[in-house]
């Protein structure tokens, strides 16, 4: 797992990082990344990202000073959680494993069950949601509104004191896509760098590409097509998640899930919306034998008879999707009083 820099050394590279944005221009795509479509009506500004970042780690967004959007997102864990499903307030538990919010600016849809139209729409939902802040939108606003230390970073990302929802969750969703992961070894290798991969994960890539065909939905340099997918996992259950089928009814969605990233997989378990798979050996195992069988299961997912060493060489391949870009994103030093 990668070891974080603590104290005095975690300050100081977010002060050395952040402090690198002070252009107006957002900070570069690492390796192996394309450049980030900033939305219109939310243009990157290094002030509404450094907001962003206070409004993200800050508890206080909460009805009880107990979550904030890092409790289920943490830099420790790859902006993941480490839990099969996240804990909200009062203990609380939820229903799906929290995705990692790496990369999440090359998607749209958001939420495994891509209910969330933009990652605005999605930093909305938490806040309200009884299980996870359990507060509203008009209350916490009204807590930042008594914080001395707010009015003057919302002036400085917005050009105002004026504090509302709607630049809550904009400069929050501005934060998020500053959250990268790319420059891996997989990149490294694919610009020329042929040291950049071991012989394993080499033959892993072929695995990948070749014989498993992973790439049919974990395609293109964020591996993952933003589409969605049954692939079995908790269909097996006696009252099975559904998914994107609770949003949309339609009978195609039935137990579809929004397939993730693979960057940056080896730091997030565990796998899958429901966190039931432990380990990336465990979700290669799983699609090996075909996944669980069920009436919309993907034509994708079919029994892969691979051999011991290809799995492990798989399982190898897939760590070096694990890169650069997100490890700066840390806690500020304090926030806002």
């Amino acid at each position: 797992m990668y070891k974080f820099p603590q104290g005095a050394a975690a300050v100081a590279l977010a002060a050395l990082c952040f402090g690198a944005w002070a252009g107006e221009k957002p900070p570069r795509e690492p390796l192996g990344l394309p450049r980030i479509d900033w939305p219109k009506g939310n243009p990157y500004s290094p002030a509404k990202s450094e907001l962003g970042r206070y409004l993200y780690y800050d508890t206080r967004l909460s009805a009880d000073n107990t979550v904030s959007c890092a409790t289920c997102h943490a830099v420790r864990w790859a902006f993941a959680d480490g839990e099969p499903v996240s804990t909200g307030i009062r203990g609380q538990k939820g229903g799906r494993n929290a995705p990692s919010v790496i990369n999440r600016a090359f998607s749209l849809a958001q939420f495994w069950d891509g209910r969330a139209a933009s990652l605005e729409d999605q930093a909305r939902g938490p806040i309200a949601n009884p299980i996870e802040m359990g507060n509203t939108p008009e209350a916490a606003v009204a807590t930042l509104k008594k914080i001395p230390g707010y009015p003057p970073l919302f002036a400085r990302a917005f050009g105002d004191e004026q504090i509302d929802a709607d630049r809550v969750v904009m400069a929050i969703a501005t934060f998020e896509r500053t959250i990268l992961s790319g420059n891996s070894p997989y990149d490294r290798y694919k610009r020329g760098d042929k040291k950049a991969m071991s012989p394993e994960q080499i033959r892993g890539m072929s695995v990948f590409f070749d014989k498993a065909k992973c790439d049919r939905c974990h395609e293109n340099a964020n591996f993952t097509l933003n589409a969605y997918a049954n692939i079995g996992v908790g269909m097996d259950k006696a009252d099975p998640d559904l998914g994107r089928f609770a949003i949309t009814k339609d009978p195609r969605d039935w137990g579809v899930f929004k397939v993730p990233t693979l960057r940056e997989v080896e730091h997030s378990a565990p796998y899958m919306h429901d966190g039931s798979l432990k380990t990336l050996e465990e979700v290669v195992d799983y699609y090996d034998k075909g996944g669980n069988p069920n009436k919309n299961l993907d034509s994708n997912i079919r029994k892969l008879n691979l051999t011991d060493q290809e799995k492990k060489d798989l399982v190898a391949f897939m760590k070096a999707l694990s890169g650069e870009g997100w490890q700066q994103a840390q806690p500020p030093a304090e926030l806002p009083r």
